[in-house]
């Protein structure tokens, strides 16, 4: 088995390890009652009861073409019952006046694939919650399939940048226990801190290949391979391990020429004749 192959399984293996856990965490992160509610809003869409939906309208969206943008929103989906629905996406905001939560829906139909996402404002004095935002958008398949960890099709730069995630904390790990070992050195509690921290952050989409940079960042540890949303695509960010690089610097200035004791000469080995 080559380096290669290795390398790819342990990586797909922990992905598929995180894969699971991210569906737990889905289901973990959603409240039933607004999981319950969003189901329950789409089967009055599909079944085009949109003056009960109309009614739950906050303001904001309400207006004279609602009754024309839910019959375009109906008209997405087939008149066959899905075959699975299962929340993609869940996050909430709480101000000073109101709290919103949004979830992402997703369809699958036999040839079809839908997401919708539902958004309900509720006023701290107001018991009753109003929708913000429906949508309904077409994909080509699902989330998870379309933002799978695949290694195929994969541009150069995001395998370097993986394999500088691979890396980069096997480096800050080796010289956090070079500087546990190495005696007499002053503030080794602080470097050893120092050196699991990482500067700065270049993190590529691995669904898009989009690359981002940002300067001003400080991780612990210098790299991540993470997914947010739940299903949404992987990041693969990396940060330069400054910590780890400045200790072996230092390191190497302490260990100075003075430090080797030099033999005085009447001990020196005799030089033999040839």
């Amino acid at each position: 088995m080559t380096n290669r192959t290795v390398f790819l399984f342990s990586t797909t293996l922990f992905l598929f390890i995180a894969g699971c856990n991210r569906a737990a965490l889905m289901k973990r992160m959603t409240p039933a009652e607004d999981e319950s509610f969003a189901r329950n809003h789409v089967d009055l869409l599909r079944h085009r009861r949109f003056e009960q939906i109309g009614r739950e309208l906050d303001p904001s969206i309400s207006n004279s073409n609602v009754s024309d943008t839910l019959t375009r929103m109906a008209e997405m989906f087939p008149a066959e019952e899905p075959k699975s629905v299962k929340v993609v996406d869940v996050r909430f905001f709480h101000g000073a006046d109101s709290s919103t939560h949004t979830l992402t829906l997703e369809y699958e139909f036999r040839e079809t694939w839908l997401l919708v996402t539902i958004s309900t404002k509720k006023m701290k004095d107001d018991a009753a919650a109003t929708i913000a935002v429906f949508n309904v958008t077409p994909i080509a398949n699902s989330l998870e399939s379309v933002n799978s960890f695949s290694f195929d099709g994969k541009s150069a730069s995001q395998y370097v940048i993986l394999g500088l995630a691979l890396a980069g904390p096997i480096f800050s790990l080796y010289v956090l226990v070079l500087c546990l070992r190495t005696r007499n050195q002053n503030l080794k509690w602080l470097w050893a801190i120092f050196i699991l921290f990482g500067v700065g952050r270049l993190a590529v989409n691995w669904t898009t290949g989009e690359l981002t940079f940002t300067p001003l960042a400080v991780h612990i540890p210098c790299a991540s391979v993470t997914a947010v949303p739940a299903y949404g695509p992987w990041m693969v960010a990396v940060s330069l391990p400054l910590g780890a690089i400045l200790f072996l610097i230092q390191r190497s200035r302490d260990v100075t020429p003075g430090q080797v004791q030099s033999r005085p000469v009447d001990q020196l080995p005799p030089i033999l004749p040839r």
